[in-house]
């Protein structure tokens, strides 16, 4: 069997790395707590699950790939609500299987010899490019910079090398939020260079500041910017696989093209369910009060096991320096967190926790992580 180069030669997925030793706590029957996996674990809404059912046909065709006009409306409209815009439905807006197969699709679609990334980041943006044949140049996402990248450090030639600038903000995994004037400097960056800034904001309705973080939809021009979102952590549907592509008519044409190719679209009922889940807010507030109950727990006992949380405000995860090596002895415990490396380099010295298990659980773990730290 001949396997394909950059596929034989990848690294395993860094999440599976954890699987072998939450087996083996499982087995020595340590009760786990597992923060390791960003996966939401709330529940989904009940009106949205009742709309997805009222949705189900006896018989259902192929969904199209371009989305239900209803769904790219609903999409357009929280969009007009949230961050000001004015986006053409029609033109300017494209459902996707969740945002993790546009992502990782996004450099095939498009051009350039290199893909931009942040690191420490979520692997799937550099892992599509390797597999489109592109090469990545890779940002540093400092704690002195405020996990922003610095894009005037990278000289005009390489700009000029560039078709794909991944941004993705509010932060996997340092939970930084990016000011309005990053989208700006990047989308000026972008026209001059002709490359497109793609914008992950699957976490931008979790957030614990004063202010909502801004949109790259936001910025004044947006020529060669898309801007990708998800129900997933906003509305604890991560099994649905619903979420959307928006901004430039031109990038937006272009998925359009691409996306027949890949059969990639959500199922009509699941569209039919994600309009519910797009117009309502209310469900959107509770489950950031549900996160802010959570983290409020969580911080308390990380920063009594010498764990001190250096990232943002906003997102499911704290972003904790773990100078003393406190990690290693939480997982001894059954508490499981995602090593800073899994993200990249820049990431050592670094541990992520997800807020993904329910509260009861959290209070529970908090002690034994508060108790680890007591006996260092």
């Amino acid at each position: 069997m001949k396997l394909s180069p950059v596929f034989d030669a990848l690294a395993p997925y860094p999440f599976t790395r954890l699987t072998a030793a939450k087996q083996r706590l499982a087995a020595e029957g340590i009760e786990l707590f597992d923060f390791g996996t960003g996966e939401p674990r709330e529940e989904t809404p009940a009106f949205i699950r009742e709309t997805l059912a009222a949705a189900l046909e006896p018989v259902s065709g192929y969904p199209s790939a371009e989305g239900l006009p209803e769904l790219r409306e609903a999409i357009a409209a929280w969009a007009s609500r949230r961050f000001g815009v004015v986006l053409d439905a029609g033109t300017e807006v494209i459902p996707t299987l969740g945002s993790k197969e546009a992502i990782f699709q996004m450099a095939q679609v498009l051009g350039g010899d290199l893909v931009a990334v942040g690191t420490p980041g979520y692997p799937v943006p550099e892992r599509g490019a390797l597999f489109a044949g592109r090469q990545v140049l890779e940002l540093p996402l400092l704690a002195e910079h405020g996990f922003l990248p610095d894009l005037d450090a990278v000289s005009a030639d390489t700009w000029a090398r560039v078709g794909l600038l991944w941004l993705n903000y509010p932060n996997n995994p340092t939970a930084a939020v990016a000011p309005l004037e990053l989208y700006e400097r990047a989308a000026e960056l972008a026209r001059e260079f002709d490359f497109v800034l793609a914008s992950d904001e699957a976490y931008s309705e979790i957030f614990f500041g004063d202010e909502p973080p801004p949109s790259a939809l936001q910025v004044a021009d947006r020529t060669n910017v898309v801007v990708l979102n998800t129900l997933s952590k906003r509305s604890a549907m991560p099994a649905y696989r619903s979420g959307f592509a928006a901004g430039d008519a031109a990038v937006v044409a272009a998925l359009k093209r691409f996306r027949p190719n890949t059969g990639t679209a959500p199922q009509a009922f699941v569209q039919r369910a994600s309009v519910a889940a797009w117009m309502d807010e209310a469900h959107v507030e509770a489950m950031r009060t549900i996160y802010r109950s959570k983290r409020e727990v969580l911080l308390r006992a990380c920063a009594a096991a010498g764990l001190e949380h250096v990232g943002g405000d906003a997102t499911m995860f704290l972003w904790l320096a773990d100078p003393e090596g406190v990690t290693p002895r939480l997982l001894e415990q059954g508490v499981v967190l995602a090593p800073g490396d899994f993200f990249g380099p820049p990431g050592e010295g670094y541990a992520r926790l997800a807020l993904v298990p329910p509260l009861e659980v959290c209070e529970r773990a908090a002690g034994v992580i508060a108790a680890v730290g007591s006996r260092a």
